[in-house]
């Protein structure tokens, strides 16, 4: 409600991730009033202080000069938020922001991504993208979640890990110490060097970024179609990754026998690699015979606007037209 007791009229909503930050301002009647851009927000890869300044700077820019009595709600999902300290922590972080009303909500971006994907109260959502990472939920509200800090945490997955393993397995290749794959060809090809001792030397010293390494998960899929088995060992690891995702989160909420979308983002799972899909069908089919197995291309700040409406009280009619409205963004 704003100050005079009217009903507010707007909600802001801001998925953030390891490369950029979207916010939207949105009309409780779906209407999409504003969008900007940022870079990313991470607060793991970047730091707190400088993910809540990134954060800052896209909802004061849907805001503008508008009125903030009239700010029924405030949604932010965020990357990187996966202990419950560390949402503790951003919303200690956000507190004295003018725009951080009572009833902000702060949480992983998990949750924009399976709204993003489902209605159902019911479900599932895996990030395969960068990294790897999951969430169920249940309509209780009851949900599973895990840790997701990389290795120690027993995660494996995503274009980090595929492009560290291609690297790895192409070096061993070339030296010797490992078997002949078509990986070693793939990339080098990727690095531009005629040597891969090459690269790993630059990568060593500095010369070329970590982050090339990984751009190299794209050569995973292109070598395992062409029949490579170290990269078809990878894709189906990768694969049955998701499924153990799925499988331990429906068990968690007691929906292994249920109808629960599983809605699967992120750029790795985006590609829709024939083996790896197959694969994913294949394993949710032994596990969870009645699981439905959506791989989504549509922005997780559509989620993210959705879960804002729903908070505000807005109606099924907004909702609607707020997700016609969010899916080009």
């Amino acid at each position: 409600m704003s100050a005079s007791g009217a009903p507010a009229p707007f909600v802001i909503a801001v998925d953030g991730g390891g490369s950029k930050t979207d916010a939207v301002l949105l009309s409780r009647d779906g209407t999409l009033l504003a969008h900007e851009r940022g870079s990313g927000s991470n607060p793991q890869l970047d730091g707190l202080e400088s993910s809540v300044s990134t954060v800052d700077a896209v909802v004061s820019a849907v805001l503008g000069s508008r009125d903030l009595n009239e700010l029924a709600q405030v949604n932010l999902y965020l990357s990187g938020l996966d202990f419950p300290a560390e949402i503790s922590a951003y919303q200690a972080g956000i507190a004295q922001l003018r725009w951080a009303i009572p009833g902000t909500v702060v949480d992983n971006d998990l949750l924009a991504l399976l709204r993003a994907g489902t209605d159902s109260p019911d479900a599932v959502a895996i990030v395969c993208g960068t990294g790897i990472n999951a969430i169920g939920v249940r309509g209780d509200g009851a949900t599973a979640r895990f840790p997701a800090v990389g290795s120690i945490s027993g995660d494996w997955g995503g274009g980090g890990t595929l492009g560290s393993e291609a690297l790895w397995h192409a070096a061993r290749a070339e030296d010797g110490r490992g078997p002949r794959t078509l990986l070693l060809e793939k990339v080098r090809e990727a690095f531009g060097v005629a040597e891969l001792s090459i690269a790993i030397a630059d990568l060593h010293f500095g010369r070329r970024s970590s982050s090339s390494v990984t751009d190299l998960s794209p050569v995973v899929f292109d070598a395992a179609a062409a029949g490579d088995p170290v990269a078809v060992g990878l894709v189906q690891r990768q694969a049955d990754e998701i499924v153990a995702y799925a499988r331990v989160c429906l068990d968690r909420l007691g929906l292994l026998d249920a109808e629960a979308p599983i809605v699967v983002g992120g750029g790795v799972a985006r590609a829709r690699h024939p083996l790896l899909v197959s694969r994913i069908r294949e394993g949710l089919a032994e596990v969870a015979p009645r699981a439905e197995l959506k791989i989504i291309d549509t922005a997780p700040i559509l989620g993210a606007g959705l879960l804002a409406l729903i908070d505000s009280g807005a109606t099924a009619d907004a909702l609607a037209k707020a997700r016609i409205a969010l899916a080009t963004v």
